[in-house]
């Protein structure tokens, strides 16, 4: 692309003349011959700016470009014309907010503005059991959930922006935060819990035969609907219910339907994930109406395409969501996220699928600081927005973060964010959803070297932290202007020193036998002062952005790594906080 760099390059721009002053627009809106969503913008050589909207969609859109075009050109906008509509009229985010961290209103709200800049129109926060719902304190009273008055306020600060708040609540697995309480455990499909790689987990998955299931999901989703009254979508979840065997696809369906015809989603497109109908194609036909399909896939080479086809040819409407490839790896997995994201998008755009829903999960303690997420977020908001105007937004992606997210005008942060988030791909051993180098901070007991960490070297291990600290060096000649630049980069600080730590610790055991019992003490004794140390700082600026609720559980996987590297040895079915299933020995925190 050629011409002023903007987020998301918009479908037709000439741009030809000097950047002047320019006055307020005048607007125009209902103009015919727009797409919805749509405006052409005009600056004339004197510094005038007339813009006609389709609507008032189009107006705000409009306007996001008029101010990215001062940003750029240091007040002024230059002369020409721009004509710009969206491919997809769902441009959506989702961020996970069940993994321990739930953000403060304030910083909901800075996101929700930095994304409406960009041009996305939807807002989803993924919950289990951080909804505030009357009558269930038990579940959700030490996590700092949202309150229905607090979704209201924030749902008015989404609507300003042109964003639209959905509600999200999953609705039959991943529901172990419900299932662990007294008054919720007979709830669960299997009380044993279920396996997973290789490791036991509790019971996550509710009954849906059992006559309290309807009831309760009715109420909580009614409670969250009702905090939310004009959002359009409710999404319900349905993912990944692992106690559930395939051959209950029959139940499944009939829940979706026993779901669909909830009188709080009267009126409402009802969205649910993907991943159980993709395994059962020949029961697509008994999607009921009003059922969107979200087809998620978090790894480049995801069948997206083959996927979407087997929706649309059984009728089925449906969206994609990929992901900011954050999770699990601390630093990102930039390379992956770019092609995930690029192939998201044009199975959407060759299919027809209204939504691109760009997600941002915490699994394991949602231990990656919010600015990992933004290349992300960034590349998504522009290629959702249209696609072939965007085309090469992944090349200019760290450009792009140092203007529109960070607004660096050292030019120096983007770049830096990017190769941070490359650095995953020096381990020769490579697994999906996340990032090997940090494997061992999750799971301790796992040897270096061998098993899942198989052809892991110590010289690779080396060439990391190399470009560590280089790129921590570079970090810092960065200059982020926005308000909270300093905490942004002492959030990339902080992880940076936990892949770095990593580094070291994979190194000590390399040099023994690939486990813990292998590295002397004074070496174990020193690494798990750092660790501890950067657990200090994890609850520090956790504290700056999020609510206190989940701060402990989130520590949690770094106060255990210190105390295996003291101990010198792990258990081997560690598989995080709270995930003993019951009937097992040992207590619920490491």
């Amino acid at each position: 692309m050629t011409g002023p760099l903007l987020l998301p390059a918009p479908r037709e721009a000439h741009l030809d003349g000097p950047a002047v002053p320019a006055a307020d627009p005048v607007v125009r809106i209902g103009a015919p011959g727009l797409p919805a969503e749509g405006y052409a913008l005009t600056v004339g050589p004197d510094g005038t700016v007339a813009v006609d909207a389709a609507d008032e969609a189009g107006a705000r859109w409009a306007a996001a470009t008029l101010a990215q075009l001062r940003a750029v050109h240091d007040g002024c906008v230059p002369v020409g014309a721009i004509q710009d509509w969206p491919d997809r009229p769902v441009r959506a985010a989702m961020l996970d907010i069940s993994r321990d961290k739930v953000p403060t209103l304030s910083e909901l709200e800075a996101l929700v503005d930095r994304l409406a800049g960009w041009k996305v129109n939807q807002l989803q926060l993924y919950m289990e059991h951080t909804f505030a719902a009357v009558g269930h304190e038990e579940v959700w009273r030490e996590a700092s959930a949202l309150s229905a008055a607090e979704l209201a306020r924030l749902d008015a600060h989404c609507r300003s922006r042109g964003v639209e708040l959905v509600p999200n609540q999953n609705c039959l697995g991943h529901l172990a935060r419900w299932l662990r309480h007294p008054g919720y455990a007979e709830l669960a499909m299997d009380p044993a819990g279920y396996t997973l790689a290789g490791l036991r987990f509790p019971p996550a998955t509710i009954e849906p035969d059992h006559p309290r299931s309807l009831p309760l999901v009715a109420d909580v989703l009614g409670q969250l609907v009702a905090a939310l009254p004009r959002a359009r979508f409710v999404h319900v979840g349905l993912d990944e219910p692992w106690e559930m065997p395939p051959e209950r696809i029959g139940d499944y369906l009939a829940w979706m339907r026993r779901l669909r015809d909830l009188p709080a989603l009267d009126g409402r497109e009802m969205l649910v994930w993907g991943d159980v109908l993709a395994r059962h194609p020949d029961r697509l036909g008994e999607v009921p109406e009003g059922v969107t399909v979200v087809e998620w896939g978090y790894e480049a080479g995801h069948p997206f395409a083959e996927r979407l086809a087997r929706l649309a040819d059984a009728g089925v409407p449906a969206w994609v969501a990929p992901g900011t490839s954050s999770w699990w790896s601390i630093l990102g997995r930039v390379p992956n996220m770019c092609a995930n994201v690029a192939e998201a998008v044009t199975a959407a755009v060759r299919s027809g699928a209204a939504g691109v829903l760009q997600t941002d999960w915490g699994d394991n303690g949602h231990l990656q600081p919010p600015p990992v997420s933004e290349p992300g977020w960034a590349l998504a908001a522009a290629l959702g927005w249209c696609a072939e105007a965007n085309a090469d937004a992944g090349d200019r992606l760290a450009a792009l973060l140092d203007v529109h997210a960070f607004a660096d005008a050292a030019g120096v942060l983007g770049a830096t964010l990017v190769e941070l988030g490359s650095l995953y791909r020096i381990l020769t051993p490579q697994l999906p959803n996340l990032a090997t180098t940090v494997l061992h901070l999750y799971f301790p007991q796992l040897p270096v070297g061998r098993g899942l960490l198989d052809g892991a070297t110590a010289d690779e291990y080396a060439e990391v932290a190399g470009r560590l600290d280089d790129l921590a060096a570079r970090l810092g000649r960065a200059r982020p202007a926005r308000p909270d630049g300093p905490l942004v980069l002492d959030e990339l600080r902080y992880a940076i020193g936990i892949v770095r730590l990593c580094c070291d610790d994979a190194l000590a055991r390399l040099a023994g036998d690939g486990t813990l019992a292998s590295v002397p003490e004074a070496t174990r004794g020193a690494l798990a002062d750092r660790t501890v140390a950067l657990a200090d700082e994890h609850d520090r600026l956790w504290a700056a952005r999020n609510r206190p609720g989940g701060t402990a559980d989130s520590r949690a996987w770094l106060d255990h790594l210190a105390d295996c590297q003291r101990r010198g040895e792990a258990p081997l079915d560690w598989s995080g906080p709270h995930r003993r299933p019951p009937g097992t020995d040992g207590p619920d925190r490491p």
